[in-house]
């Protein structure tokens, strides 16, 4: 029956057939699960799949470096057997082969492959493998017995040749005592002996064109590794005597650094002396005779001694000798004042390259001072704008390093700069001074005219500099 509001009994059959909200989350919940797990069994084949397949491309890469390996076994104990040159030939044939087929093989890398046994975090599945790389393995191995190949050639009569030679360039290299050159004579001509001994043949001369007559009566010899193996091992015993006779034989850089200096005449001077050590005093002597060169030897030798390097520099600014600048230059780049002030007082050319990169080292305004007064005295009017840009340093002393420097290189382009500093009343009168010098070194008539100009001046300096400007003038 109908209430009139309705059909229940629709209605109770519309309800029954229609599940709670509950219920049709948990439906389809299920059924995503059903889907999801059938995805995951999808995907769980394609894997194995693959691991299969990697499993077979991985085994039948194993059987072709196995094979490989096996031929380099076999290629191993050729070699170890071979006798002749022609054997070792053999050997080396199969080891290039071998090398080509590796290439060819086109091995996988290693890491493209899944470790046996990733999966099994309880490892019950078996032991986790470190793949081989097989090409990298093969590779090696071949190399190694390359390596073994080359060891087990010759000797050849080119490598008695390549002895000779060395040892010519070894005593052609190398300064010699007296007593060293009659040593290695003596060893040359042993060894010349010996050659014309082994190969039967007439050789001579002496010295270093006995070993060229000796390499090439070797080479016309064509000795032949397998058939003349004696005679070449006999030529190398020859060659090592020759060596160690030759490295035995007294050189000039064998003997301390008295003795070196004894040997070159640097104590011949010294007669009764008073100073210690004797360099001392013989470099004393040296500077008195002017010769650079025995002073920079001393340096050389006893350098290290700081005390003597103070010593030896000291006496190349007293002789202001141009001889000296090879020895100084090293000392310049590093920054040493003396060496710098000695290649100043050399007067020479040479030198301005070593100490012009300093003139503007206004960070170490003494090194600075030291470089432009050098400058100065090697009269290097090809840097006057570069000093004449310090005539306004900060540094009292570098102005007036640099008026003194300018007056010494007597360029007159220097005349503008030095007047301006002159007639400037605020500036230091040691500054004011320099420029007055400078002005009248340069000694023309308009810089003497700029300097004479402050004859009245209050300041004694320079009132000095001016009147003698004047008198100049006069």
């Amino acid at each position: 029956m109908s209430d009139g509001d309705g059909e229940p009994g629709d209605s109770e059959e519309s309800d029954a057939e229609t599940p709670a909200p509950d219920e049709q989350d948990e439906a389809t919940g299920e059924s995503e699960e059903a889907g999801q797990g059938e995805e995951t069994h999808a995907d769980e084949a394609t894997s194995e799949d693959e691991e299969t397949h990697a499993d077979e491309i991985r085994a039948e890469e194993r059987e072709r470096y196995e094979a490989l390996v096996d031929r380099l076994d076999d290629a191993a104990e050729a070699l170890e057997a071979a006798e002749t040159e022609a054997d070792l030939d053999e050997v080396e044939d199969a080891l290039e082969e071998i090398g080509a087929d590796v290439e060819d093989a086109d091995f996988t890398p290693p890491e493209e492959f899944e470790a046996e046994g990733e999966d099994d975090e309880d490892g019950e599945d078996g032991e986790s493998e470190e793949l081989l790389d097989f090409e990298e393995e093969l590779t090696n191995e071949r190399q190694d017995l390359e390596d073994e190949l080359e060891e087990k050639r010759g000797p050849y009569g080119e490598d008695v040749v390549d002895e000779i030679e060395a040892a010519a360039d070894t005593i052609e290299s190398t300064r010699w005592t007296e007593r060293g050159d009659g040593e290695v004579a003596e060893a040359v001509a042993s060894f010349v002996a010996s050659v014309g001994e082994i190969l039967d043949v007439d050789l001579a001369g002496d010295g270093v064109e006995a070993l060229s007559t000796a390499a090439e009566a070797v080479e016309e010899a064509d000795l032949d590794a397998d058939d003349d193996a004696s005679v070449i091992a006999s030529l190398l015993d020859a060659t090592d005597a020759l060596r160690s006779d030759v490295d035995d034989a007294q050189a000039f850089d064998d003997l301390t650094s008295r003795e070196k200096l004894e040997y070159e005449g640097f104590y011949d001077v010294l007669g009764k002396h008073k100073d210690f050590p004797p360099e001392w005093s013989a470099v004393k002597e040296w500077t008195k005779r002017n010769d650079a060169e025995m002073v920079a030897l001393c340096m050389e030798h006893f350098g290290g001694a700081e005390f003597m390097e103070e010593h030896c520099l000291r006496a190349f600014v007293r002789m202001g000798n141009a001889d000296a600048i090879g020895a100084l230059k090293p000392k310049a780049q590093r920054r040493n004042l003396l060496a710098i002030e000695a290649l100043g007082k050399t007067g020479h050319p040479d030198a301005v390259d070593a100490v012009a990169d300093y003139v503007d080292s206004d960070s170490n305004p003494k090194l600075q001072r030291t470089a432009i007064r050098a400058i100065g005295e090697l009269g290097a009017s090809e840097h006057v704008g570069d000093v004449a840009q310090w005539l306004v340093a900060e540094n009292e002393g570098v102005r007036t390093e640099a008026a003194r420097a300018l007056g010494l290189v007597g360029d007159t382009r220097a005349i503008e700069p030095l007047r301006d500093v002159l007639d400037d009343a605020a500036e230091a009168e040691s500054v004011r001074a320099s420029a007055a010098w400078a002005l009248r070194q340069i000694g023309t008539a308009r810089a003497l005219e700029a300097a004479a100009s402050h004859a009245d001046e209050r300041s004694f300096l320079v009132q000095s500099e001016a009147e003698r400007a004047r008198a100049s003038l006069d």
